[in-house]
């Protein structure tokens, strides 16, 4: 694959289809307001940020430019699926809540559109997680999809002028059902949050560490949870990490 082709990945061809990196369940949501809870996840392809540290770059990192040096192969790991069959797959996990991450999903939420509209008659809510910068669909925003929304600090690495849109934030934060959830690795970082959700008057707020191990988890959890508390947010650990570590599809 050439540099150049390599910086693209693969286009859905057809409205009721998405571009998919996998699927799974039923396991847990490990993070945020439902961490716990029983669900499914589908994972979709693509992002339209570089997060250094990002714990899923065979989403999206073609060049080898997140820190684990690796550039996918995104013929290898994204697969056009029709929107019938990712809907019969979450159907057979026989779970309540399906949780769409990425990658960015919201790139690809016109072709979501169908697969919400089905799981909804079977009584499936959604839960969609986006980094904060693309503006939700109004047919998207309705009861039983929750926006879990992280926008991400300079410490991910992006310009800010890439990874915080105001305008997207502030569409975000009047959907009926949302949480803003910050990615931090010391208590310095929640000076940076807090400037944001002052800006855009941002709510409610969860604080989670990032790490890809235990070990990590609980050192920055020590260090975060009682400037968290003392500021009056939410904190979260990663509890897939916890129970399976930093392992694909868990």
């Amino acid at each position: 694959m050439s540099a150049q082709a390599a910086q693209v990945a693969p286009v859905a061809p057809a409205a009721r289809t998405l571009l998919v990196s996998e699927m799974f369940g039923p396991t847990v949501q490990g993070e945020g307001p439902s961490a716990g809870r029983r669900c499914g996840f589908l994972r979709l392809g693509g992002c339209n940020l570089h997060c250094s540290w990002c714990d899923t770059p065979y989403t999206w990192d073609w060049q080898g430019q997140s820190d684990t040096g690796i550039a996918y192969d995104a013929g290898a790991e994204l697969t056009v699926v029709d929107v019938e069959t990712v809907v019969a797959s979450v159907l057979a996990m026989r779970v309540d809540l399906l949780v769409v991450t990425g990658g960015e999903p919201l790139r690809q939420q016109r072709r979501l559109l169908p697969v919400v509209d089905m799981l909804a008659r079977e009584g499936v809510g959604i839960e969609v997680e986006t980094n904060g910068t693309i503006e939700p669909h109004g047919d998207l925003v309705r009861p039983g999809v929750r926006f879990n929304v992280s926008p991400k600090l300079a410490h991910a690495s992006d310009p800010l002028r890439r990874r915080i849109r105001p305008a997207a934030l502030h569409a975000l934060n009047h959907t009926p059902d949302v949480a803003f959830k910050f990615v931090c690795r010391d208590p310095g970082d929640l000076e940076e949050v807090a400037g944001l959700v002052a800006e855009f008057g941002l709510r409610p707020v969860w604080i989670m560490p990032e790490g890809r191990s235990p070990e990590v988890l609980q050192q920055r959890l020590t260090w975060l949870a009682d400037a968290v508390v003392d500021r009056g947010w939410n904190l979260s650990t990663r509890l897939h990490v916890i129970a399976w570590g930093d392992k694909r599809g868990a």
